[in-house]
């Protein structure tokens, strides 16, 4: 009897030892949490603050006066024309983002489904260009793009980018997987490749969809190298030539720099925050094992 109770009693969950994983687990999230919040918090601090308060030996954690004047005197500042860059790399992400969900989705729905002899060569050669370097593609482009007259013009930042490779590719593993037999009741009703596209594939496709367009909005957003050589305006900056624009061989605006980037990157956390669940959904559904 003192056996088996003993070890009945060894058998049994150790409670302690759970709670004390679970606090180590909490414990170990809450200090990642915190240093994830570090930059945003660097970010606002120094965004309120003066060139004194951010570069002086004295650190506090907030200055004791907060500049809110700081806001206007970055819209209102005649070297930086901030309102306008926003604009501009809020248009160029929507439009270049709608534009290549179209392009890229259409390549990818007929690499998968339409029945072409040639259709596994032009899709290897569609993987061939993510083996190309953007460097070496870079100067064509910009000759094509001048040579039509887009430069410094929305159309030249937006136009080049609409088609990607690797958003093919994404789209057509989707595809790969996506049920024929929807597509084979919609065709039975009378609906054509473009009909079945439209109406049937695109609406049962929205969290996938959702996915690729959060990717490629920050990745337009984001985009720095292109829009400084095309933008040679003022008119046509985004808003990472602006921010450029703050640190020059002769002064640093470090406030309003800060500033800047607080404001640039508050688009990027709305859309983070509200497609967020659609990232994971998309890359479940491309067909890419980790």
């Amino acid at each position: 009897m003192a056996t088996s109770s003993t070890t009945h009693g060894r058998g049994r969950p150790r409670a302690g030892s759970g709670r004390a994983g679970s606090v180590a687990v909490y414990a170990v999230a809450v200090v990642a949490a915190l240093l994830f919040l570090v930059p945003f918090y660097l970010l606002i601090r120094n965004s309120l603050a003066t060139d004194a308060d951010i570069t002086g030996a004295n650190w506090k954690l907030f200055p004791t006066v907060l500049h809110w004047e700081n806001i206007s005197e970055l819209f209102n500042d005649p070297a930086v024309p901030m309102a306008r860059s926003m604009w501009n790399s809020l248009v160029v992400g929507v439009l270049g983002t709608a534009g290549q969900l179209l392009v890229c989705s259409l390549a990818g729905y007929a690499l998968a489904r339409v029945p072409y002899r040639h259709a596994n060569k032009i899709f290897y050669a569609v993987l061939a260009t993510l083996m190309i370097p953007s460097a070496v593609t870079f100067v064509p482009s910009f000759v094509l793009v001048s040579s039509l007259g887009w430069v410094s013009s929305l159309q030249g930042l937006i136009v080049p980018g609409l088609f990607s490779g690797f958003t093919a590719f994404l789209f057509r593993q989707y595809f790969l997987g996506f049920p024929k037999e929807l597509e084979e009741a919609a065709r039975i009703d009378g609906l054509g490749s473009w009909g079945t596209y439209w109406r049937i594939v695109v609406p049962n496709s929205r969290g996938f969809f959702s996915a690729i367009a959060v990717i490629t909005f920050i990745t337009n957003w984001n985009a720095f190298l292109w829009p400084l050589v095309i933008g040679q305006d003022q008119s046509s900056w985004t808003v990472q030539v602006a921010l450029s624009t703050f640190t020059t061989a002769q002064t640093v605006n470090i406030h309003e720099l800060f500033l800047a980037a607080t404001v640039s990157i508050l688009p990027l956390v709305l859309v983070f925050l509200f497609l967020q669940r659609y990232l994971v959904e998309g890359v479940a559904h491309t067909g890419i094992k980790g």
